[in-house]
């Protein structure tokens, strides 16, 4: 992947920049963001750009158009991003916003407004002509999936999704990708009527994160693991996403979606994959999706039966929290007493094919959960002959910690000092901030770069989205002809004890 190619520092540079440095330079461009007004542009992406600013990887000719309904103006906009750059962008980039004020303009229009997309092409041709930006375009959907169908149709009809050689236009699609099959389906046929896949760039923020990246590295530039990577070694893998916040004041979107549509569908199945795959023939973009769908695909598609058998579903009951006394989530606003809804879901995936199949997969994800941590825990069998009578307390385990903490250790039994052979478990640890200094670069940093740079390795193709969906669509629908309703987990806990027992063999759940 172009960012992961280390190059020389340059004087006057944050360190930092070294592990984005990318041997391609991104072309001039410009970024326009539709509901630029929300949340996630203040929050996110402008002060994500301007990291990139301090790491000396935005491209001289850049600028940023905010699309949206609200009546803001120019000098507006860049108050409100100034404000989020200072409270959520990394130290010392709010003098980079200020040396890239002028290059935040506002556009006022309807979405569904096709006057509104003729004078912004005329706006982008006097920005191109102003700062040199050459024709570029990256289009950014930051607004609910119901407003996906007029701003493409549009930027479609006014010719802004066309490219050529000299010049080219993207467009980045934030989660959810549809809510199931048949809807992800039909928005990716809707994506693909404006713009070619190559030209799309699904975006999901944890394939941007350091330790996500770097289980590709940890498998493939090491001699040490990948003999080790398959089912005569490996016990079973455990990925384990946990919040310890409730639903709060979402009640009613988290109604619609679950846990197993929230999470699971998405962040889970994307590392999962990344552990998963075979080596790719080359890391480039479709290479690398190539063997991340060939994963996918391995996973057959649940069975009524198989749902009981290898899914577990729960919602979290009222409790003790952090010294405080927490609701249950039917005691949420916007849930309904009746409410089925899981906000605990774990599942056994099996995959088949030659490398794993003996070795299932783990996936937990929960609300309300004792901490917030997101962790992929590769459990290896035991050795075939223990000499020292059984004394190895646990398995050897790599485990890989996403967040927070971010870092690799390893597990494995040393001989405590002394006359006797008594063995105790040790554990080699790595973490990024200690190794490498500095702050970490936000995980969209990474993926506002490639976009720029063309690099669809960390993003979502469709494929992928949709044989994900396949997968969790048939355990939504064994949930629903279930006669179980969902369990019940206090709390602040690690869920119930369904959890535990799904995964067998003497298995248990590692608690972070």
């Amino acid at each position: 992947m172009a960012h992961c190619i280390p190059m020389a520092k340059q004087s006057g540079l944050d360190p930092l920049g070294d592990e984005l440095r990318s041997a391609r330079s991104a072309k001039p461009c410009v970024l326009i963001i539709f509901g630029a007004t929300g949340d996630l542009t203040k929050r996110k992406l402008v002060p994500s750009l301007m990291g990139l600013s301090k790491d000396g990887l935005l491209p001289a000719g850049f600028a940023v158009v905010g699309f949206a309904r609200r009546p803001w103006t120019d000098k507006s906009f860049r108050e409100v991003l100034s404000e989020g750059v200072e409270t959520f962008g990394r130290s010392d980039t709010s003098e980079h916003f200020e040396q890239h004020r002028d290059a935040f303009s506002y556009h006022q229009s309807d979405f569904s407004d096709e006057a509104g997309y003729a004078s912004l092409r005329e706006k982008l041709d006097q920005i191109d002509a102003a700062r040199g930006t050459a024709g570029n375009r990256i289009f950014y959907l930051a607004t609910p999936p119901s407003a996906y169908s007029n701003i493409l149709e549009n930027l479609a009809r006014a010719g802004l999704s066309e490219e050529d050689n000299n010049r080219f236009a993207r467009v980045i699609v934030e989660k959810p990708f549809g809510r199931d099959l048949s809807t992800a389906t039909a928005l990716n046929n809707q994506v693909n009527k404006a713009f070619h896949e190559r030209q799309v760039f699904r975006i999901d923020h944890y394939l941007g994160k350091e330790t996500v990246q770097n289980i590709l590295a940890l498998r493939f530039a090491n001699g040490i693991f990948e003999p080790l990577w398959n089912e005569k070694f490996v016990d079973h893998v455990q990925i384990t996403v946990a919040e310890s916040i409730g639903v709060g004041s979402r009640g009613a979107y988290f109604e619609e979606s679950g846990v197993i549509r929230d999470m699971i569908q998405n962040h889970l199945m994307q590392v999962m994959t990344l552990v998963a795959m075979e080596p790719p023939a080359a890391m480039t973009a479709d290479a690398v999706r190539d063997e991340k769908v060939k994963v996918l695909k391995a996973i057959r598609t649940f069975e009524p039966e198989q749902v009981e058998r290898d899914t577990v579903r729960a919602q979290y009951t009222g409790g003790s929290f952090g010294g405080e006394d927490v609701n249950g989530y039917k005691q949420e606003e916007g849930v309904p007493q009746e409410s089925v809804t899981e906000t605990y879901a774990a599942v056994k995936l099996q995959i088949d094919n030659w490398r794993w199949s003996r070795t299932p997969f783990f996936l937990r994800s929960a609300k309300r959960m004792p901490r917030r941590v997101t962790e992929v825990a590769i459990q290896f069998k035991q050795p075939p002959h223990m000499l020292y009578g059984g004394a190895t307390t646990q398995p050897n385990m790599l485990l890989l910690r996403i967040q927070p903490d971010e870092g690799v250790a390893l597990r494995f039994g040393a001989k405590v000092p002394g006359p006797d052979m008594r063995i105790r478990d040790v554990r080699m640890d790595f973490r990024y901030g200690t190794a490498f200094g500095g702050e970490t670069a936000d995980a969209y940093e990474r993926l506002l770069l490639d976009a720029m740079l063309g690099d669809g390795t960390l993003f979502a193709r469709a494929d992928e989205v949709e044989e994900a969906w396949r997968i969790v669509d048939s355990i939504i629908a064994g949930w629903k002809q279930s006669s179980n309703p969902p369990a019940g987990y206090v709390a602040g806990t690690w869920g119930p004890k369904l959890g535990e027992d799904l995964l067998g063999d003497g298995r248990t759940w590692r608690r972070p």
